[in-house]
């Protein structure tokens, strides 16, 4: 039987009514996205929108010296490529793939189109784009004032929250690149981690095995930036709910599945959130 990915498995896309979806559904392209593809460089005029799936992107802010530090992860709670609509058309952030998977692609004037009816798209996209400035300007704070260790910890918790299982396949260098850290800092932290019973790693593949633990452990940039996103995206939050509890979508043919498993419950306490 072959198996099919729908759009609605990324939460921003479900929580438009179904009328915006008939919409744009006849435009959107299922594309796989592999680990490590750069969808965009710094400086490149942005065709698309991407919503993943089942997959991570990373947005990087990228030195002269090729040097760079992650500044916001998105997955299926969120959309790729917001200077389409807000207008600038490009960006000096980069974006990679950090866990491959799938995603939903749409062209940038159709995209744009379907902003510019000033309908119930645009409060949404604005209200997602906030939530990501939010993410950003936390990452910024965290990378300046806390210890790697933290950071770990709260990039950890940022990416399990855009996956539906608990393992991640992620190199230590991978992650050093991302927090912009020396790669013996990850080393140490992971292997504190692991000590302590809150992850197993080998090889590659990050298991977390105590995600209240690793909360704790977290500093309070995580809970910041998970309130915020569900203070703003109260729809997303409900259209998440709903696909966790309801019978299981199956995968497209080819895509590659990264979630293993399904024994992690969804984000902190505060995951349903304030409705406003």
């Amino acid at each position: 039987m072959t198996a099919v990915v729908q759009p609605q498995e990324n939460h921003l896309f479900a929580a438009l009514s179904p009328e915006v979806q008939e919409r744009l559904l006849p435009h959107m392209e299922l594309v796989p996205l592999t680990l490590g593809q750069v969808i965009y460089e710094s400086g490149d005029e942005l065709r698309h929108v991407y919503f993943p799936t089942d997959s991570i992107v990373s947005l990087l802010s990228v030195m002269e010296d090729g040097a760079s530090a992650e500044i916001s992860v998105i997955g299926n709670e969120g959309l790729v490529g917001v200077a389409v609509f807000m207008g600038g058309g490009s960006t000096p952030n980069r974006a990679v793939v950090q866990s491959a998977g799938s995603a939903f692609r749409l062209a940038g004037p159709l995209m744009r189109s379907e902003f510019n009816r000033h309908g119930e798209l645009l409060i949404l996209v604005l209200r997602y784009t906030q939530a990501l400035i939010t993410q950003m300007a936390q990452t910024a704070v965290c990378n300046r004032h806390h210890s790697v260790d933290q950071q770990l910890c709260r990039w950890l918790l940022l990416s399990l929250d855009r996956l539906s299982g608990n393992q991640l396949t992620m190199t230590q260098e991978l992650i050093a690149n991302m927090l912009g850290v020396r790669r013996e800092g990850v080393t140490e932290a992971a292997g504190k981690l692991q000590k302590l019973g809150v992850i197993e790693y080998s090889r590659g593949h990050i298991k977390v095995l105590d995600r209240p633990r690793l909360e704790e452990l977290s500093c309070e940039c995580y809970a910041v930036v998970r309130k915020e996103t569900d203070r703003l995206l109260p729809h997303v939050v409900a259209a998440e709910a709903r696909l966790l509890s309801g019978p299981a979508q199956p995968r497209a043919t080819g895509a590659k599945d990264s979630r293993k498993s399904q024994d992690r419950p969804r984000g902190s306490p505060s995951s349903a959130g304030p409705t406003n």
